[in-house]
C-alpha cells in the first residue's frame, strides 16, 4: 500500500484524486462505485502492477480527495464518462484496459461506446451492460421502499444519514448491501433503519478499512455521491444502439442482491446481454456478494489478471 502514489490532477477545471502504482505499458483504470472511493481497488491495483501493469484509480469527482463539480445538484453521468477520457488526456494514456464496480461500470460502458478507441477490454463487477437512462434499470418493477428510489428523492437520503456519524454511514451500508437481498425498507422507517447497530462489519472488511473509508467520505460528505448514480440514474444519456466491441469480463457474484433485480438472472445467464457485448465472457462467483473484489480478492485478481494477459498483444 506504501507504494502506491497519490497526486491530484487537473481535469477539466476539476482537481481529481489520483492514485498510482506501477510502471508497465499497459493501463488499468479502475471506476469505483458507491460507498467506495480509489481505496476499494487496494487489493487489485498492487496485483495488477506486480504483473507489469500500470494502476490507476481515482476518486469520481466529488467524492474522497476530488473537488466537487460548481453545480453538484446538475452532475450527470455523461460527465463521469467525460471525465474518464479527459482524465486519460491528462495523464497521456492513449488506451486503458476499464475496471469499472457498481456504478463505475456505467462510465466504463459509456466511454466503451461512444470511444472506443481508448479502450482495450472492459472488466465489470457486479453489473452487466445496462446504460443509464429509461431503459435501463426498470425501477417501477421494484418496491417504493427499494433504496434507490428512496435516495433518488431530494433530501430523503441526507436526513436518514444526517443521524449518524459518516463513519456510522459506511458501516451501515457496508453491512446491509454484502447482503443477497434487496434492501427495501417499510412504510415507517428510513434505509438506515434496517441496520442492527449491534452487527458486526464482515470479516474482509475491517475497521482499518472502515477508518480509511470514513475519513475520504467526512472530506466529500454525500452531496455530489447521492446525485451521481441515484439522482441522475434515468436521465437519458443520449446513446442510441450501444454496443461495446472490446474483449469484456463480468464478474458476478451469485449473492450479489444485483442478481434480484427484476429480470436481471435471464438478462446474464440467458446471455441476452451478449447483444450489447458481443465479445463478453461472464463468470459467476458462488460465494460472491456485492463487494467481492474486497471479499474474495486473490480470485478476483486471478480472473482480471488472466484477461489482461489474455488480451495485451506483445
Amino acid at each position: 500500500m506504501e507504494k502506491i502514489q497519490h497526486s491530484h490532477v487537473q481535469v477539466q477545471g476539476l482537481k481529481l484524486h489520483v492514485a498510482q502504482i506501477g510502471t508497465g505499458p499497459k493501463v488499468v483504470l479502475f471506476l469505483h462505485g458507491f460507498p467506495e472511493i480509489w481505496y476499494s481497488w487496494r487489493h487489485q491495483m498492487i496485483a495488477v502492477a506486480n504483473a507489469g501493469f500500470r494502476a490507476v484509480a481515482f476518486d469520481c469527482r466529488g467524492y474522497g480527495l476530488s473537488d466537487h463539480p460548481p453545480e453538484p445538484e446538475k452532475a450527470n453521468f455523461n460527465d463521469l464518462a467525460d471525465e474518464v477520457v479527459a482524465l486519460l488526456d491528462s495523464l497521456a494514456i492513449d488506451k486503458a484496459f476499464l475496471v469499472g464496480k457498481d456504478f463505475g461500470a456505467f462510465s466504463a460502458f459509456m466511454v466503451a461506446v461512444t470511444h472506443p478507441e481508448r479502450v482495450l477490454g472492459v472488466i465489470t463487477l457486479g453489473i452487466p451492460f445496462l446504460i443509464p437512462g429509461p431503459l435501463g434499470i426498470q425501477l417501477d418493477l421494484l418496491p417504493k421502499g427499494f433504496y434507490v428510489i428512496r435516495w433518488a428523492e431530494p433530501g430523503r437520503a441526507e436526513a436518514d444519514f444526517g443521524r449518524f456519524d459518516v463513519k456510522t454511514v459506511v458501516r451501515n451500508i457496508y453491512i446491509l448491501f454484502c447482503r443477497s437481498e434487496l434492501q427495501v425498507a417499510g412504510d415507517n422507517e428510513e434505509i438506515m433503519d434496517l441496520v442492527d447497530p449491534s452487527t458486526p462489519l464482515p470479516p474482509w472488511f475491517t475497521e482499518e478499512d472502515l477508518d480509511v473509508y470514513a475519513t475520504l467520505y467526512q472530506n466529500s460528505g454525500f452531496r455530489t455521491a447521492l446525485q451521481v448514480p441515484y439522482r441522475c440514474l434515468e436521465l437519458d444519456c443520449g446513446i442510441t444502439n450501444p454496443k461495446v466491441i472490446a474483449p469484456s469480463l463480468l464478474i458476478m457474484g451469485e449473492k450479489d442482491y444485483v442478481m434480484k433485480f427484476p429480470g436481471m438472472e435471464d438478462y446474464m445467464r440467458k446471455g441476452i446481454v451478449k447483444q450489447f457485448m458481443p465479445n463478453l465472457d461472464i463468470t459467476f462467483m458462488p460465494e460472491g456478494n456485492h463487494f467481492v473484489q474486497e471479499q474474495l480478492p486473490e480470485q478476483v485478481n486471478e480472473l482480471i489478471l488472466t484477461f489482461l494477459n489474455k488480451n495485451s498483444s506483445t
